[in-house]
């Protein structure tokens, strides 16, 4: 699969010897963790991971030269079994994902390394990302951070149904891979579909909610898409990817300015 990560920041193409040069406390490693999974009729499986690779590799071109931050090879296959159903989705268990991150902090750990970021950018990951981060560090006292999708960053011009809703193969990624990868693109092949509206409130929600149900894609979306990928422009993508990039890019240098908290004695 191409990648955006530059050279000098890639870890898999450094040797043994260079890899043993590198300053252990203070070298910021950041593993990629997303999916290979249907993104309805058009766009590719490989969504999540090359949105992933894009949003990381510029936000990395972004650093410093001497900034000590590498990027691992990325973990592609994720749990992405609410999207069982659809041909083409590749799911790891959660058993099997949880231990492939944990097996790859063993090593990273057994080498000296001290501190670890998972970059994830599939949504059926994050709790799997939230619990093995802080597993690496009880385990092997890694100083270890987490990193989701575009880290927060706010896109312009994005309406409030969609921003709300709009979480699989909706606007934004569809706006991503048009201005990226725009042969992967059947614009002939869009379809909308909305889990909720925001007009009608509820304590019950997807995810974020006062109560969350569990859903499988196939319940709720016939044709894989949640949101409306028929405003995409690959200009509002090239824009969005760069204030994405920027925003990600800040918290990587807060990640490296980062020092343990002061811990106080209570009353």
């Amino acid at each position: 699969m191409k990648t955006r990560i530059a050279d000098s920041r890639n870890f898999a193409y450094l040797n043994w010897k260079q890899v043993d040069a590198l300053p252990r406390d203070r070298t910021l490693l950041i593993l990629p963790s997303a999916a290979i999974e249907q993104h309805g009729p058009h766009l590719p499986l490989a969504t999540d991971t090359l949105i992933n690779n894009e949003l990381l590799g510029r936000a990395l071109d972004l650093l410093t030269a001497e900034a000590p931050v590498y990027a691992l090879p990325p973990v592609c296959y994720g749990k992405s079994n609410e999207h069982l159903g659809f041909p083409g989705t590749l799911s790891v268990s959660t058993t099997t994902f949880i231990a492939v991150l944990r097996d790859l902090g063993a090593s990273l750990s057994a080498a000296g390394f001290r501190r670890v970021a998972i970059f994830n950018t599939h949504g059926g990951n994050n709790s799997l990302v939230d619990a093995m981060a802080r597993d690496l560090r009880a385990e092997f006292g890694m100083r270890t951070f987490t990193i989701f999708g575009s880290a927060g960053a706010n896109f312009e011009g994005l309406n409030p149904q969609e921003r709300t809703y709009g979480f699989h193969a909706g606007e934004v990624e569809t706006a991503f891979l048009l201005a990226t990868t725009p042969e992967l693109v059947d614009t002939s092949a869009y379809t909308a579909n909305y889990i909720a509206s925001i007009e009608h409130k509820s304590l019950l929600a997807h995810e974020n909610g006062a109560a969350n149900f569990a859903w499988l894609t196939r319940d709720i979306a016939a044709s894989g898409v949640m949101g409306d990928p028929r405003p995409a422009t690959a200009e509002n993508g090239e824009r969005w990817l760069t204030t994405a990039a920027k925003r990600i890019a800040a918290v990587i240098e807060e990640i490296l300015e980062f020092r343990e908290p002061t811990s106080s004695a209570g009353a």
